[in-house]
């Protein structure tokens, strides 16, 4: 396990599509924990179950230090799908506008490398109704899933880079880098409005946490070789 170690007791782990965040942890007991005698595990930002990509894990009393890697800045490779969205920010959602064929205007590699460019900084941004952050104690996706309405929770979201890596209308691929807390389902839409057509998110990959890569984290597949 050496080498997926960043220091005593944290590792880097490379979670795959398909699985939540808290089942890394359920199959880090059953594998790293079984071997090593350790069940307190803890992870420092949570993945949406369609993304895969670099975590930060605790085994044990490393949890202890889980705060120090909760704000530290990620790196992204996100899939964005113009003329849908979706009331999630992502294609697990319910579709509430789509564009047809023909009401699609034709994008050109220049319009969106400029709207990517106006979304540095520190863009004030909704954040989506399906997530983690609190309004009145309860996290917003519980309002959500009982179909209740709250107001919106609008808070800034560093970007310090919004590079377009692949264009094949109506998807592209963009490297996003970015300060803790943002979220890349609000720059999606947000993308979208600049180029006045709906967006979604349609996949996700965490590449990097301050410098630390995913090419150097554990596979869930090692996991038994661990």
């Amino acid at each position: 396990m050496e080498k997926y170690e960043i220091e005593p007791g944290i590792i880097l782990v490379d979670k795959p599509s398909g699985i939540s965040s808290f089942d890394v942890i359920r199959i880090l007991r059953k594998t790293v924990g079984k071997e090593l005698g350790i069940w307190k595990m803890g992870h420092a930002g949570t993945l949406d179950p369609r993304a895969s990509g670099l975590m930060i894990i605790a085994l044990g009393s490393a949890t202890k230090k889980l705060s120090e890697y909760l704000k530290l800045p990620k790196e992204y490779k996100a899939e964005i799908l113009f003329g849908v969205k979706t009331d999630t920010g992502d294609l697990d959602g319910k579709v509430i506008e789509q564009m047809g064929e023909g009401e699609m205007p034709k994008l050109s590699v220049e319009d969106v490398t400029t709207a990517l460019s106006e979304l540095i900084g520190e863009p004030e941004l909704a954040v989506p109704v399906y997530s983690a952050i609190k309004r009145a104690g309860k996290p917003l996706y519980e309002y959500a899933r009982a179909g209740q309405t709250v107001d919106k929770v609008v808070k800034k979201m560093g970007v310090s880079c919004a590079e377009l890596v692949d264009f094949v209308f109506p998807k592209i691929k963009v490297k996003f880098a970015v300060a803790s807390g943002t979220y890349i389902r609000s720059l999606a839409e947000e993308l979208g409005r600049k180029l006045k057509v709906p967006a979604t998110l349609a996949g996700l990959r965490r590449t990097s946490i301050a410098g630390w890569k995913v090419e150097n984290a554990m596979k869930i597949e090692n996991m038994r070789e661990v």
